[in-house]
């Protein structure tokens, strides 16, 4: 099997999107389209992410806030949102759509002055619950792995980069604006 599962006219698109970490709205979901799906038992694992900049209000919270990526135990069993703390031991979060909220419509918080506050902020909702489970769904006309937040209405939908990378993207019902991010297994 090749690397890179795309074709090469995708590839021309996907090497600025993934040095650069950011596109245009408009050229990430065209990139995303071009991928192909993902099965629930491709996803299974602990994945390190990152976040591609679209000018979505979220751009750059995600960094300050420390975070690490997600892990997937299985279809029913899903850590949405992991975070390195102070020593880089990786710890899992409850999402809290307050929290959420409040950094979607105070930009301040994404500032480095704020990252302290930001991460105290996420170390005070760790869980070792499940927050989140998977299931294969149609988003943008094609159907993959699908994982869906048990208290947040966001969907975040996969499609495979390679082996080893896939493109996320998060549709949160409150935020037209879909955000995109990468996660690379561990």
């Amino acid at each position: 099997m090749p690397p890179i599962a795309i074709a090469m006219n995708t590839l021309d698109q996907l090497d600025p999107i993934l040095q650069n970490k950011q596109a245009t709205i408009d050229a990430a979901l065209q990139l995303f389209d071009a991928l192909e799906p993902v099965s629930l038992a491709f996803m299974i694992g602990r994945w390190r992410g990152s976040e591609i900049s679209t000018h979505h209000p979220m751009d750059g919270l995600l960094a300050a806030s420390n975070w690490y990526g997600k892990e997937f135990i299985d279809p029913e069993t899903v850590h949405p949102l992991l975070f390195l703390d102070g020593q880089n031991r990786i710890f899992k979060v409850a999402p809290d759509l307050n929290a959420m909220k409040m950094s979607l419509n105070l930009p301040f918080f994404k500032h480095d002055a704020m990252r302290p506050v930001i991460r105290l902020m996420t170390s005070l909702s760790q869980t070792e619950a499940s927050q989140a489970r998977l299931r294969m769904m149609e988003y943008r006309g094609k159907v993959s792995a699908t994982m869906i937040y048990d208290n947040l209405p966001i969907n975040d939908s996969f499609k495979k980069v390679d082996d080893n990378t896939v493109m996320g993207v998060m549709d949160f019902k409150l935020v037209p604006q879909p955000f995109f991010f990468m996660l690379q297994r561990d």
